[in-house]
């Protein structure tokens, strides 16, 4: 089959897509699609990288189906692209050497949970936010937020994590094993659900991250966490970013089990008023939670206002009820959406990277100086507790300048993640739009095993394609 490059498009060979739809469309019915309005919305659809549709969309019911859908794609060479909800942002969706996308909507099951040993399983296509709801009576709850309400197999596939990452670890710390299908169409499971094992390879490490690149996830044993007795949290301005980050470095350095603590610069403070009709000041501030019992939350909370006054914080006001805390997050959760606000008819494009803590003050600063130099639009956020934020960069796609500038923008800033001993993306993954960094970030010889690996587990290189590593 020919080799697709991230930016380019090249098609299989039409004769045995055409011949492993015929196949699908006995198999599976009214459950295979080929509309043109599904298969783009199939195809990356969030930033500037071009939409590449599959060539056919199916909806598996079980990990047998998925099995079946493989091993008729591996028969003809066909690629397929794993997809949950499409909320991941690098263009891990696309499709461009063609083929089909597996939708696993109908794979949403809570298959069992194990309260006493504190870990459910649960079919990929399952969201976040419904998983909790049916955990709720069990005084359970799963706590990796990314914000969007993502499915847990893609949640799993972009290594993901999000505002609790800082107390609760992101998804590589919370998969306690996976069930697979592998390009060859074999089923494994990578784990038992034990907490800890020295038995082999850590292939679930291996599979969180891979991006469906190595693997299908079927299933996965999660690990859940106790809903907390007491949660206390609230927000904390600052005069500047700078004075934010220091503040966030010296509360994480002394050992305050943060449960999350957010960064939105003056720009995002003001679009988030703007779109969820808030009244915060418009000046840097953190957005924080504590999680624990009544007496170590007020304890937190204090060491933390303490911590923030000497860095010229303050006051830290409390959101008390349930439902304002809620609603503080729900507005950072929409944090990207409020910004389209801020330039009416421009594209959105979120970017990301992550640092070491002590350098947090020194990339997002620096970050925030070229942002002025540059002229764009381009407010930021951060789940600073682990060193990651993000950019939004709202682009005029129909100005080449603009978005020339941006572009550029967006590279000076890995470029100094990388300077800084950091990251080209702390938590959207790699995709098709940041393969060009894992040379600089990692090295020939690291880029050489990750390729190795992929030929060893799908050496027809259908498993999607053009993400990661590109195979000549």
């Amino acid at each position: 089959m020919a080799q697709a490059s991230a930016a380019g498009d090249a098609r299989g060979d039409r004769a045995a897509v055409g011949r492993a739809l015929e196949e699908l469309a006995a198999a599976f019915g009214n459950r295979l699609v080929t509309s043109a309005a599904a298969r783009e919305q199939h195809g990356n659809t969030l930033t500037w990288i071009p939409n590449q549709p599959p060539d056919a969309v199916v909806y598996p019911r079980s990990t047998e189906e998925v099995q079946r859908i493989v091993r008729i794609c591996a028969a003809r060479g066909v690629p397929i692209i794993p997809f949950g909800v499409g909320t991941s942002l690098e263009g891990h969706v696309n499709a461009p050497q063609g083929g089909v996308a597996i939708d696993f909507r109908d794979m949403n099951r809570v298959l069992r949970v194990h309260a006493e040993d504190l870990d459910c399983v649960v079919e990929p296509g399952i969201t976040r936010k419904a998983l909790n709801e049916q955990l709720r009576d069990t005084g359970l709850f799963f706590p990796i937020d990314p914000g969007a309400d993502a499915t847990l197999g893609g949640m799993a596939a972009t290594r993901c994590s999000g505002t609790n990452a800082v107390r609760y670890g992101t998804m590589k710390d919370n998969v306690l094993a996976l069930k697979v299908v592998l390009a060859s169409g074999e089923v494994i499971d990578t784990a038992r659900r034990a907490r800890k094992s020295a038995a082999g390879y850590d292939l679930t490490r291996l599979m969180v991250g891979s991006e469906g690149t190595l693997g299908i996830i079927t299933e996965l044993t999660l690990r859940l966490s106790g809903i907390p007795e007491a949660i206390a949290g609230g927000i904390c301005p600052f005069p500047t970013i700078a004075a934010c980050c220091n503040a966030t470095i010296q509360t994480i350095q002394s050992g305050i089990p943060v449960a999350r603590i957010e960064l939105l610069d003056a720009l995002q403070v003001r679009a988030v008023n703007m779109y969820s009709k808030l009244g915060l000041p418009e000046t840097p501030m953190l957005l924080l939670e504590f999680h624990g019992t009544e007496a170590s939350v007020a304890e937190q909370s204090q060491r933390f206002g303490e911590i923030a006054a000497e860095f010229g914080g303050g006051p830290f006001s409390w959101a008390t009820r349930p439902e304002e805390r809620t609603k503080l997050w729900e507005a950072r959760h929409h944090a990207a959406l409020s910004n389209m606000a801020l330039r009416p008819g421009s594209q959105m494009v979120a970017t990301d990277v992550c640092v070491p803590i002590s350098r947090l003050a020194d990339c997002v600063v620096a970050t925030q100086a070229d942002i002025e130099r540059t002229g764009v639009t381009a407010p930021i956020v951060g789940h600073v507790g682990d060193g990651n934020f993000h950019l939004t960069l709202l682009v005029d796609m129909n100005d080449p300048e603009d978005v020339r500038r941006c572009k550029a923008l967006n590279e000076r800033l890995v470029e100094r993640a990388l300077a800084m001993d950091g990251t080209c993306t702390g938590e959207h993954g790699v995709g098709q739009g940041k393969m060009k960094y894992l040379l600089a970030e990692h090295g020939p010889a690291a880029l050489a095993v990750m390729a190795a690996i992929k030929r060893a587990l799908d050496p027809q290189n259908i498993l999607n394609p053009g993400k990661i590593v590109a195979l000549s």
